[in-house]
């Protein structure tokens, strides 16, 4: 294995569900895969406070599953995706501003 298919592959684990390559600490890759992806829920929350206010207190755990196998594209990109994910699965219901929650 050359040394840049190693390194597409440690990228694969941390950020895309990859698989880690041989060698390397499972626990350390896990641990730095998990800070990414909170890292990233970050970034999505503060690019679209309002979908991050929707979700309430779920929106890190939804968050974390829906992102864990899909790579980043950017950030608006994840808004955007993770915002369609919502609506299709029914966790996120737009309304008008002239609905009212019951």
């Amino acid at each position: 294995m050359t040394l840049a298919e190693q390194q597409a592959a440690v990228v694969r684990a941390l950020v895309a569900g990859g698989e880690p390559p041989s060698g390397f600490d499972i626990a350390a890759l896990s641990a730095t895969s998990e800070a990414l992806l909170r890292k990233r829920a970050g970034e999505v929350a503060q690019h679209d406070p309002m979908l991050r206010h929707w979700c309430g207190d779920n929106y890190r755990s939804l968050f974390l599953a829906w992102a864990t196998d899909r790579p980043k594209v950017s950030t608006h990109a994840d808004a955007a995706a993770f915002r369609a994910h919502l609506t299709e699965t029914g966790v996120l219901v737009r309304r008008r501003w002239w609905q009212r929650t019951r």
